[in-house]
């Protein structure tokens, strides 16, 4: 049998498993650029936000209103697929959870000292474009495939 110290030890790595698979699972529950939208109803439920849908003829639009004052867009095409995301408020939200599968080509493009000016910042790399700025206390930003806008929508009314 084992003793006390170790028994400690085994709850210690229990918990830890345990709190980074909730995150883990979390993380993977956001509506991202470019994937399909069931998911927000889990995005809603892990940032405690109030969801309102609007929908129009090209495009329906998720918006998730948070308690901290943030709040984020999801646009979905008929098709389903979430082609934008836009935020403005208090913080940026975690852009690796909404960019998904395109982070890399943002970082790594926001890197260039082009792509910089002040506190904003404009990525433009083939399909993916993504444009964010703020100041302490407030951010605003957005994000959008090309390729996979519905006809007719233009980059302007994507905020």
């Amino acid at each position: 049998m084992p003793g006390p110290f170790v028994v400690h030890a085994m709850r210690r790595v229990s918990r830890s498993i345990v709190f980074f698979a909730t995150l883990f699972v979390a993380a993977a529950a956001f509506a991202t650029l470019g994937e399909d939208v069931s998911s927000i109803r889990s995005d809603q439920a892990r940032m405690n936000a109030q969801v309102r849908v609007g929908v129009g003829q090209s495009y329906s639009v998720h918006e998730l209103s948070l308690p901290a004052g943030t709040t984020i867009k999801e646009f979905v095409s008929p098709a389903g697929t979430v082609f934008a995301v836009s935020w403005q408020g208090a913080f940026t939200p975690d852009l690796r959870q909404l960019l998904g599968t395109h982070f890399d080509e943002y970082v790594q493009a926001s890197q260039s000292a082009q792509t910089r000016v002040a506190r904003m910042v404009h990525v433009e790399t083939g399909d993916l474009v993504v444009e964010s700025s703020g100041h302490m206390r407030f951010s605003m930003g957005r994000a959008y495939l090309r390729g996979k806008m519905p006809s007719g929508v233009t980059a302007d009314a994507l905020r």
